[in-house]
């Protein structure tokens, strides 16, 4: 498989997730302030221009986080990356779907990139906007994680997904409520995401 990523941005909780599997894969670094993500040969594989995409071993390609996600889960069951159908798999499911769009695609885009949402003269302003988003977000699933060491109890692809937007909260300088930090430490101290995050820079 080729997994098509850029460090630091939503694809490292697929990185991580890919680690978390065991499986082999061709890492290929893309650097979008270049805009390697509109290169011809990038587009030929993911239309979108998108981020990030996993190509398989059959040359069809995954491209966005949850399909990857669920994918990896499904094809990979002895893992463990979700749990079985019922409650708890829907709850995993629903935190996978709140993280990578609303806190990621509504909060963090107006924070990363405020620019797609209003003019020059309000760039600050949509900024902030996406940080009160963010922090509400992150209030609200402080909640959910009380007395619990991860999303369902045990590892799962939504720890990935929050994991994400919790390393974003933290590296723009937000204060993490207390079950969040502690969700975003417990996950640091795992093998799979040590060996991520020093992969990709991160130490």
């Amino acid at each position: 498989m080729k997994f098509y990523m850029t460090p630091g941005s939503c694809s490292t909780g697929i990185h991580i997730l890919l680690e978390e599997a065991g499986l082999v894969f061709e890492a290929h670094i893309l650097n979008l302030p270049r805009g390697d993500h509109l290169a011809p040969e990038y587009l030929a594989i993911n239309p979108h221009g998108t981020i990030p995409t996993l190509l398989r071993d059959d040359g069809t390609a995954l491209c966005d986080f949850v399909s990857i996600a669920i994918w990896l889960a499904e094809a990979y069951p002895r893992r463990k990356l979700l749990p079985p159908p019922g409650e708890t798999r829907d709850a995993a499911l629903a935190m996978l779907e709140f993280c990578t769009r609303h806190i990621h695609g509504d909060a963090f885009r107006r924070v990363f990139t405020p620019e797609r949402f209003t003019s020059a003269q309000g760039l600050e302003a949509v900024k902030a906007e996406g940080v009160q988003m963010a922090a509400a977000a992150f209030d609200s699933v402080s909640l959910d994680l009380n007395g619990k060491p991860f999303v369902t109890g045990e590892f799962s692809i939504a720890d990935a997904a929050l994991f994400y937007v919790e390393f974003w909260g933290v590296k723009i300088g937000m204060t993490l409520p207390p079950n969040l930090l502690a969700h975003y430490e417990r996950m640091k101290a795992r093998p799979a995401v040590r060996q991520v995050l020093a992969e990709e820079g991160y130490r």
